[in-house]
């Protein structure tokens, strides 16, 4: 690392877990950030600082005034920008290091595949199931760690799905597609803006500590916050022998 890079993470580097090597691997990391809203914000935010390498930022919607009470990428003067523009923009002031790569789309098909396959992390931080689902099978698929997040009205989740580890549980097993969930969106339910917040933050430091290999990852296990209780709960999540995303992708 240069004299500069040394002094922007010094205090990374005085952490023993981390050291000069753990911050070497943050600097020479890709990740994949899907979605640039209220999740997608903060765990952007905090790669970025923390020296991500490459930070692929993909989101197909531009920036609506009532995004501003929540996704703290974006500025007034952003409203009618796309999100990865606006937060390309904002990334670039926080650390001009990190290299933001800006692609305004909803990633799907050979394009989801493509961006996951080069990604060494990948963050989940979409507001709807279907891309949840492909974003799985694509981690799955090409043995990436998948860090999720959820936020709704007052209530969040937060879970590491990583398929390089055999008796890891996917996204899959714990929410079958298919299955009759409820899908409830901010628009039409609201979400408490300090919520989106604490969720992406707790995914940027998953993303990070995978990346640094320290401490234990929340592989295996689900975090649930009840934000008017302020009171977190964890759920063990098996993996599910008869999944047909990762017990199909096993078999091959």
């Amino acid at each position: 690392m240069t004299d500069e890079q040394l002094l922007r993470y010094s205090r990374h580097i005085l952490l023993p877990q981390i050291g000069i090597e753990g911050q070497d691997n943050i600097v020479n990391a890709r990740a994949l950030v899907i979605g640039a809203g209220g999740l997608g914000s903060p765990a952007a935010y905090y790669l970025a600082s923390a020296g991500i390498g490459t930070l692929v930022l993909a989101d197909g919607d531009t920036v609506d005034l009532t995004n501003l009470q929540r996704q703290i990428l974006h500025r007034t003067d952003a409203v009618g920008m796309t999100k990865v523009e606006s937060g390309k923009r904002t990334l670039g002031e926080i650390n001009p290091e990190c290299k933001v790569i800006a692609l305004a789309e909803r990633l799907s098909g050979p394009r989801l595949e493509e961006e996951v396959a080069l990604a060494d992390i990948v963050l989940d931080c979409c507001d709807n199931f279907a891309t949840r689902h492909a974003v799985n099978r694509a981690c799955v698929k090409f043995a990436k760690p998948l860090v999720s997040g959820a936020a709704i009205r007052f209530d969040g989740q937060v879970a590491v799905f990583d398929s390089r580890q055999p008796d890891a549980p996917c996204y899959h097993c714990l929410f079958p597609e298919g299955q009759d969930v409820d899908e409830v969106r901010c628009a039409v339910m609201g979400v408490f803006a300090p919520l989106t917040g604490i969720i992406g933050t707790v995914q940027a430091a998953e993303a990070l500590k995978l990346l640094i290999g320290c401490g234990t990852s929340l592989a295996g296990r689900l975090l649930l916050l009840d934000g008017l209780g302020m009171e977190w709960r964890e759920i063990r999540v098996p993996r599910d022998p008869g999944c047909a995303v990762c017990r199909a992708e096993q078999r091959q």
